[in-house]
């Protein structure tokens, strides 16, 4: 059953440039049931950056068509397809399908829910091949979902998965998904983690905070995340908002 509808950002499955060899792409929206048959809706985004090399760097793929794929050809070679959090990897196989030499990068948990088979892991230090323009952490202390959070430095650019939502209220429909999503917390423009997730960190923010404290020192222009609106500008003080809820040293 499905709780509610979400309108879809347009345009979609086009790429979005946000500055200088990064775009975002918005795809289609899912419903997603966490085990039980009430589904609930997901606009969904993925980002790709252009690295100095050429390459290209994609994080949490949407649902490839054709025209979009053409598009992304046409920047350069996919070589690196990330997934986020173990949630994240529904598409992966299809980008990998029609990119064989790109390498799968697999977040802490992904591997024992996804049947595919991930090249590389994620951790606390970016690897030497994007390293230049894209420094991340591992966001730990939860044992629902470590997510990995990237920023790009040349376009003050910090790209997220689930850490934060923000779901705008005039293009949800259904009274169900408007309830729980603003109980929740995670409803436009105050989004932030989901209140379950929140939960699962408890007695665990001694982990979580170094990467909180990272991510606000990293001064953010812009914040992507893959559900809702995101952060065109003032990243700093979204940050510093959306984690008011994490307990700092």
């Amino acid at each position: 059953m499905k709780t509610g509808t979400y309108d879809a950002y347009e345009p979609q499955l086009q790429l979005q440039a946000i500055d200088r060899d990064i775009w975002l792409v918005d795809g289609p929206v899912l419903y997603w049931g966490y085990g039980v048959p009430v589904e609930w809706p997901f606009p969904t985004r993925m980002t790709i950056i252009r690295l100095p090399q050429g390459g290209l760097w994609l994080h949490s793929p949407v649902k490839p068509d054709d025209k979009l794929v053409a598009a992304v050809k046409a920047l350069g070679p996919v070589e690196h397809i990330v997934s986020p959090n173990r949630i994240h990897h529904v598409s992966i196989g299809a980008w990998a399908e029609l990119f064989p030499d790109a390498r799968l990068w697999a977040s802490p948990g992904v591997r024992g829910r996804s049947k595919l088979v991930f090249t590389d892991d994620l951790d606390d230090t970016p690897p030497e091949e994007w390293s230049q323009v894209i420094d991340q952490r591992i966001a730990r202390g939860s044992p629902a979902l470590e997510e990995a959070v990237f920023f790009h430095k040349p376009s003050s650019t910090l790209i997220l998965a689930d850490l934060i939502e923000n779901f705008e209220s005039d293009r949800l429909h259904g009274w169900l998904a408007r309830i729980m999503y603003r109980l929740i917390g995670v409803v436009a423009p105050n989004g932030k983690a989901p209140r379950d997730l929140r939960a699962t960190f408890v007695g665990n923010h001694d982990k979580l905070a170094p990467v909180v404290e990272w991510m606000i020192a990293s001064a953010p222009q812009r914040i992507v995340i893959a559900h809702g609106q995101w952060f065109r500008t003032n990243g700093t003080a979204v940050l510093q908002r959306a984690f008011d809820w994490v307990k700092r040293g």
